[in-house]
């Protein structure tokens, strides 16, 4: 069975872990390129030392002088309750004070927040709004996100070519889900010309990203042969990968490719997964 946007997990997936990696990342991106004063500086320090209580204290106090990033971290520490107590409608409102004036991340927690009804209604038309204005400033994840809500008919006609332009440009930034669900629209020519080549090439940028759903995948169009030489081989190692990088379904389905080989060439295959693996995904041929 292809693996593609079809799943709704894939495509609109909120959760605080995945919330709280980009916005820690954010932090130390802000602090790394913009001379901040005083309480920012020192709310950074604090969280970068583990203490969430006095680097909330500071941050809001930069917050409440008008500072984007401040605001914003405010947000996030409200949406996961670090350093004060969890508080959905509080999160939502520092976001739309930082969102309002332009900061993307927020306008993207903000698309998030609203189609996965945390803090407010859900509305899947503001949820757009959101996530276009983020998209508009490049942001992959908010580009992928409007592109699963232009494939999927939430909050906007459902439209298959805008949303391929969607994840072309999420994929292009290197965001893996993009990516698979790109590979899924040439699988499938949803949006344009079916292209199995075209479908395997954005699958293989997935698949070395370690995204088990694109190995598995590549691995299925390896056993084929659509749109690449069929090869056992390269089947039964991406699909040995999937099922290392988490697949529920990998095991069952690299035993059936199993079953088509010899045991020499399951034993070259597995090696070849290993040195794969090993090389961090950079020697997969």
């Amino acid at each position: 069975m292809l693996r593609s946007d079809g799943r709704p997990k894939t495509n609109l997936t909120y959760s605080k872990v995945r919330i709280m990696k980009n916005l820690v990342t954010a932090l130390i991106f802000t602090f790394a390129t913009t001379v901040w004063a005083g309480d920012f500086e020192d709310g950074f320090a604090a969280s970068e030392a583990g203490d969430y209580k006095t680097a909330f204290s500071f941050y809001k106090k930069a917050a409440e002088q008008g500072e984007l990033a401040a605001q914003f971290n405010v947000g996030l520490y409200y949406d996961v309750g670090k350093g004060v107590a969890q508080d959905d409608a509080e999160a939502v409102r520092w976001y739309k004070l930082a969102a309002a004036q332009g900061y993307p991340r927020a306008q993207y927690n903000l698309g998030a927040i609203y189609a996965n009804r945390k803090g407010v209604l859900q509305d899947d038309a503001e949820a757009v709004r959101w996530y276009t204005l983020a998209a508009a400033q490049g942001n992959s994840i908010a580009q992928h996100n409007l592109g699963a809500m232009y494939a999927n008919g939430r909050g906007v006609l459902q439209d298959y070519v805008e949303a391929v332009r969607w994840y072309k440009l999420a994929a292009a930034q290197g965001y893996s889900i993009a990516q698979l669900n790109l590979g899924a629209r040439y699988a499938n020519g949803k949006g344009v010309l079916q292209d199995y080549a075209e479908a395997v090439r954005w699958y293989k940028l997935a698949a070395v990203r370690g995204n088990a759903d694109a190995q598995f995948n590549l691995s299925q169009n390896y056993a084929t042969g659509k749109g690449v030489l069929q090869d056992d081989l390269q089947a039964h190692m991406w699909m040995n990968l999937a099922a290392v990088s988490g697949d529920k379904g990998a095991q069952k389905a690299r035993d059936v490719i199993a079953e088509q080989m010899t045991i020499q060439q399951i034993a070259k295959a597995q090696a070849m997964a290993k040195k794969c693996l090993v090389s961090k995904y950079k020697d997969c041929d």
